[in-house]
């Protein structure tokens, strides 16, 4: 269920993400640019509704999106993602789930969990900027349908091939929507090449 996103504008910004002389300012910008190109192609299929609409010139039917949209970010990177989805959304709606990674297990740790009411009909945006080991989307991914989630969609920069297989066994019928699959985990459990610390590079922490 993995999907590469390859658009030309997608490829240069994160070309431009990776590079280690990339300051913060610049960085947060890219990731919201980013995230908006890869949402715009991955709501292709999302419903639309007729609406009547009066021009200037006359009254006729137009077609606008007609879609529950719920985006949650993971903590604290995914924050970082908001903006890029809101720019093209701005009617979604917000929840968030606290994770952070056990520096020594590597296994993700649950600390915050605030969602919108009625995810049961919502098409559901999950995001966050890397899919190392995985940990932290399956975790997340769980606590989301245990609030009666189901349309959901994995949002991410970078995979490895790690994250993507735990994730796609623990979900296999979610898609992964990743603007690139780099090579491998370290034995930190950062993804190589990759790009860093997705959220030390925006928090400039």
């Amino acid at each position: 269920m993995l999907h590469v996103l390859e658009h030309p504008l997608i490829q240069s910004k994160l070309a431009l993400m990776r590079d280690v002389n990339t300051g913060n300012e610049t960085f947060r910008r890219l990731l919201e640019e980013l995230t908006a190109f890869m949402v715009y192609e991955i709501t292709r299929d999302y419903p639309l509704r007729d609406r009547a609409i009066t021009t200037p010139l006359e009254t006729m039917t137009g077609r606008v999106l007609d879609a529950n949209v719920v985006l949650v970010p993971i903590l604290r990177a995914g924050t970082g993602m908001l903006g890029g989805v809101l720019n093209l959304i701005p009617m979604a709606k917000v929840g968030h789930i606290g994770l952070f990674r056990d520096p020594t297990t590597l296994e993700p740790v649950e600390y915050y969990c605030k969602l919108p009411p009625q995810l049961s009909d919502a098409h559901i945006i999950l995001v966050d900027p890397m899919l190392a080991t995985g940990g932290s989307a399956i975790a997340a991914t769980d606590v989301i349908k245990r609030e009666g989630g189901k349309d959901i969609q994995f949002l991410c920069l970078v995979a490895a091939p790690e994250g993507v297989a735990a994730y796609s066994a623990a979900h296999p019928n979610i898609p992964i929507y990743a603007a690139a699959l780099d090579r491998q985990l370290n034995k930190k459990g950062y993804i190589l090449p990759g790009l860093g610390d997705a959220g030390d590079r925006i928090f400039g922490t």
